[in-house]
């Protein structure tokens, strides 16, 4: 038998596997080397069969999209029941990519429109995406990037990062930096070593973040090398990517240890998915087993309109059913904002409940997770000095710091005072 498939099966099949192979298993450089590619492989570990036309169906389907699973991963498919499991799922091709809906779109989120250099997306005034990497430890099938992931030849050189980090260096508003791919922690300890430095010399730059699934899929790649590395640089970010329960193993607990233990805040960004996560119940589960582990619920995203991803998507009534079923009935700090990242880069909007129900003049209603409805009194002498931008005047005491944003921008420029500004007309 292939050791890699052997290894695999021990950990499948919850034997006790020998030292060797479970040095072997928790070295994140053998799993990478020893990536699921194909679909005999997958037979052979899970132990299943796929008929003639289900395995074309999936080759088909490979050819466009392809595989990429970490034996790690994998192992944590339950074999006697992988059509209806979240890990298979969220893995495996499904020929349904293929259909190209109407409404779908090769760049949903137009970064490639808003990318003023190679390898930058900035739509925000004062952040901008860095996309350092198109690799992953396993591709999702639900990914919103599958134009570039897995690309070759979309892989960033060391002259595009350049290009990325001098337009970082030449804007002085930006003061948050996303680094993000593919992802970032598939890089080599020295080369992301070498742009967290060069992110760190720049002086408005206050907040890096990484956006990765490294404890997810490949939580061994956190090792104390690569953590000491990141708390040696900074107020560095990040936000993981646990879309269900069943994710949160020993494995990633560890990995999410060492980097809470290092001081680095943890988040945790989920996307909702048809058939997978899309319940109350598993919701409520994921997000406690995170906070138990100092992971903080950032978004719950709608599944993007990227191509090939229809039969991933649910109703916004859903996740608005899964966000009343979250706020009230759990911790405050467990609840994720429920967003849509609109098309065609309207950025991230919030979509909730309706808690406001009315106001007046002195009263505004609101209604509570039970539906108690209640009223509050607004202030009767409450009046504050009209804004004019001069700080240097204002009791309040704040003094604008040089390049800091003057100009207010969208509906926040109607609601200032210092605007005389009183519509907004979209532009082409």
């Amino acid at each position: 038998m292939n050791p890699m498939i052997e290894v695999t099966k021990q950990k499948l099949d919850q034997e006790t596997p020998t030292d060797e192979a479970l040095k072997k298993w928790n070295d994140w450089k053998w799993q990478e080397q020893n990536l699921i590619k194909d679909v005999k492989t997958v037979e052979k570990i899970l132990n299943i069969k796929f008929t003639e036309e289900e395995r074309k169906d999936i080759q088909e389907t490979i050819d466009i999209f392809p595989m990429s699973i970490t034996p790690y991963y994998l192992s944590l498919i339950d074999s006697k029941d992988y059509k209806n499991d979240p890990i298979f799922k969220q893995a495996f091709p499904d020929k349904r990519e293929l259909h190209i809906a109407k409404y779908d779109m090769l760049d949903p989120l137009a970064e490639d429109k808003d990318s003023p250099v190679s390898g930058i997306t900035h739509r925000y005034p004062d952040r901008v995406l860095f996309h350092i990497s198109n690799v992953c430890a396993m591709y999702c099938r639900h990914c919103t990037r599958k134009r570039k992931v897995g690309d070759k030849d979309c892989i960033p050189s060391r002259e595009q990062m350049e290009q990325g980090l001098d337009y970082i260096r030449n804007t002085p508003v930006i003061r948050d930096v996303l680094l993000s791919g593919g992802d970032p922690f598939m890089l080599s300890d020295e080369l992301l070593d070498w742009i967290l430095g060069e992110l760190n010399k720049i002086e408005h730059v206050e907040v890096i973040r990484i956006g990765t699934r490294i404890p997810v899929v490949l939580p061994f790649r956190v090792t104390d090398n690569l953590v000491n590395i990141l708390k040696k640089h900074g107020t560095v970010w990040i936000n993981t990517h646990f879309n269900h329960p069943k994710e949160i193993t020993n494995s990633a607990k560890e990995a999410l240890r060492k980097l809470a233990f290092a001081g680095i805040p943890l988040g945790n960004q989920s996307v909702l998915l048809a058939d997978i996560n899309d319940c109350p119940r598993i919701m409520k589960r994921l997000v406690h087993k995170l906070v138990e582990n100092r992971v903080r619920p950032y978004y719950l995203y709608q599944c993007d309109l990227s191509e090939g991803l229809e039969h991933f998507r649910t109703s916004v009534g859903k996740g608005i059913e899964i966000m009343e079923s979250l706020r009230g009935h759990t911790s405050g700090f467990a609840v994720p904002t429920y967003v849509i990242d609109a098309p065609g880069g309207a950025g991230k909007i919030p979509v909730m409940p309706n808690y406001l129900m009315s106001w007046s003049t002195n009263k505004v209603i609101l209604r509570n997770y039970e539906g108690m409805i209640s009223t509050y009194q607004e202030p009767s002498d409450y009046r504050h000095d009209v804004c004019d931008l001069n700080c240097e005047t204002c009791n309040l005491q704040l003094k604008c710091q040089e390049g800091e944003e003057k100009e207010a921008i969208g509906i926040a420029k109607l609601i200032a005072d210092y605007n005389e500004v009183i519509t907004l007309t979209p532009s082409e």
